[in-house]
């Protein structure tokens, strides 16, 4: 145990090294004989770097490293968490979701967070965990979570009141009923991908996002095969704001309609960009 501690001691003063020459410049760390000196300050130790030149360096560095600089101090991690407002996991290949469950209660200032995966990692109860502690959340990325389910949508419904931007694409489990709930809290969202949400991306809910999302400007609909010309008539009808609508491999789609001036034939390999308020 005693060597393990030792092993991640270096690792994290490392760690401090690398950052300390990102914000001093040099090959060689900042932080020598007599200290570095600011104006008006002075720097002995790495953890006694402000707050404020502390975010800035990080801001330097990718998100794996600032993960580990968190862990430096308390001092850091304080600094780290309060003032992280994005970030990104899709770096992590393995455990993903043990390092949500333990980032999200430290980092509760997110707004963005991006947990895009090329295997599936992500369970409901880091879903879950995340809607518990990260209120601020206004752009969150789940896309190819093969592993939630309706579990996680209801999480969200209830987390993020000011959720502008969702990616669930490829999360082939969600249901339309809570697709449905979830516009019903989310009403904020603006841009929506549902690409491949075949179970969850259907007239049901896509009524359901034209009657609660009136703000919503781009929408992913690709392979939603469940989605039919009821659903696209509701999205013309409620979402008067709507300018990207995906429709390529929606089977169902047969009707034309009249967008602004212009007629157009939604066939299953339609994508459309509307620059107008839509009218039929």
């Amino acid at each position: 145990m005693v060597g393990e501690a030792k092993v991640r001691r270096e690792g994290l003063d490392l760690y401090s090294e690398k950052l300390m020459m990102l914000a001093f410049g040099g090959g060689k760390s900042g932080i020598g004989e007599g200290g570095v000196k600011i104006v008006g300050l002075v720097i002995t130790e790495w953890k006694d770097i402000p707050m404020e030149l502390l975010l800035r360096i990080v801001s330097l560095v990718d998100d794996r490293t600032m993960i580990m600089a968190s862990g430096v101090c308390s001092g850091w991690r304080d600094a780290i968490c309060s003032g992280l407002t994005h970030l990104c996991l899709s770096w992590c290949k393995n455990n993903m979701n043990n390092l949500v469950l333990s980032l999200a209660p430290k980092f509760t200032k997110l707004q963005t967070l991006v947990l895009r995966q090329d295997k599936p990692q992500l369970e409901d109860n880091a879903v879950e965990t995340i809607a518990s502690h990260c209120h601020d959340l206004q752009d969150l990325d789940l896309s190819k979570s093969f592993k939630l389910s309706d579990l996680s949508l209801n999480a969200l419904a209830h987390g993020f009141p000011n959720l502008t931007k969702l990616n669930i694409s490829g999360c082939t489990a969600f249901s339309d009923v809570s697709l449905e709930y979830l516009t019903e809290f989310c009403r904020k969202l603006k841009i929506l991908n549902l690409c491949g949400c075949v179970k969850g991306a259907t007239d049901r809910a896509l009524q359901a996002i034209g009657r609660n999302c009136s703000q919503l400007q781009s929408l992913n609909l690709g392979w939603c095969e469940n989605v039919g010309d009821v659903g696209v008539r509701s999205l013309a009808y409620g979402c008067p704001d709507l300018r990207t609508l995906d429709l390529c491999g929606c089977v169902c789609i047969t009707g034309i309609f009249k967008i602004g001036g212009e007629f157009y034939h939604f066939t299953r390999s339609s994508y459309i960009i509307a620059s107008s308020k839509w009218i039929f």
